[in-house]
């Protein structure tokens, strides 16, 4: 077998895979044909009610078998994969990320939160911050992204205003939010208890997360006329589609582009 790249865990998945076609068929995997395995993923969705994501390991591991170990040509049997089905993003109202940032009384926290809603970052991201990424003269935040890929975004005046006082209050040195550990970036796990926190204190029961605030963002500003693909590059998608799940295309002047964040009074 040509294992290629593949690492241990992937052949033992592949491989376990294989012996449910073998029980089912009670044949040997070499035998069983391309319509069989099509009858296999008929049953497993309709019957046993599996996931997409074993239907799609389970199409994996019929392409190593008849490509990598068959030697046959995997594009005149290929098998379609299912779609996964995306959940809607949660998405807060304007009055609910103020109440949350509101209620928010530790400053640090209180500016996370602050940033990541109001210039649409994953958490990731936001934890990456360092005090240099601030262009507080041209209102911009440079963010690296995903594949190690900078983009700027939107610095809101009520966010630099926080910023300005946190700044005052805890002078980070090496990263813009730091933890307990002066040099380490604040935690994940932090941020999501900060933001759980948050939610509870505001009343807000919707199966939010602290992505949630992202998405608020993207659909605010397309609320407010923005076109999808400035939202697409504020942020960081490689793909116009994946921008899409906000939808709507509307007629936009890009001189109004402002955060939405500043459209709330404090």
């Amino acid at each position: 077998m040509q294992t290629r790249n593949y690492s241990p865990r992937s052949i033992d998945t592949c491989i376990h895979l294989l012996c449910d076609l073998e029980k089912y068929f009670k044949c040997s995997v070499d035998e069983v044909s391309v319509d069989q395995v099509k009858d296999f993923l008929q049953y497993a969705i309709t019957e046993r009610n599996l996931s997409v994501s074993y239907i799609n390991q389970v199409i994996s591991a019929v392409k190593i078998l008849q490509k990598d170990v068959l030697g046959n040509e995997w594009e005149s049997i290929r098998i379609k994969r299912p779609r996964r089905f995306k959940n809607l993003p949660v998405v807060l109202s304007k009055e609910e990320v103020k109440t949350m940032i509101e209620t928010t009384r530790n400053l640090k926290h209180r500016a996370i939160l602050a940033v990541i809603y109001s210039a649409g970052l994953r958490i990731s991201e936001a934890i990456s911050l360092r005090p240099s990424d601030i262009d507080s003269d041209r209102k911009q935040i440079r963010v690296l992204g995903k594949g190690n890929k900078y983009r700027y975004t939107l610095l809101s005046a009520n966010t630099l205003d926080m910023l300005r006082i946190y700044w005052r209050a805890y002078k980070p040195e090496r990263y813009l939010f730091e933890g307990q550990k002066p040099g380490q970036p604040i935690s994940i796990s932090t941020i999501q208890v900060v933001f759980k926190h948050a939610c509870k204190k505001s009343g807000i029961n919707k199966p939010a997360s602290v992505h949630s605030l992202r998405h608020s963002f993207a659909t605010h500003l397309l609320e407010s006329g923005v076109n999808l693909k400035i939202i697409q590059s504020l942020l960081g998608h490689s793909s116009l589609r994946t921008t899409s799940i906000y939808l709507h295309v509307t007629r936009f002047d890009p001189s109004t582009v402002k955060s939405p964040f500043d459209e709330i009074a404090f």
